[in-house]
């Protein structure tokens, strides 16, 4: 599951039904905001993998 809110709040919040599966990583990557699903083992080395992909294009982008 992913979310920072309950499905109960969000659905109070926007005041409408929510999709079965909403809160799935299956659900998320089927509807393209997620681009990968990492097992829990694996997660510090592609976090690692991900900043240093990001720091690279971050210092190109400003010149460094």
């Amino acid at each position: 599951m992913i979310g920072f809110a309950g499905p109960r709040v969000i659905k109070q919040t926007i005041g409408q039904e929510l999709p079965e599966g909403f809160q799935t990583s299956e659900f998320l990557l089927e509807h393209g905001f997620i681009d990968r699903i990492v097992e829990r083992q694996n997660m510090k080395n592609e976090l690692g993998k991900l900043l240093k992909i990001h720091r690279n294009t971050t210092c190109q982008e400003e010149g460094e």
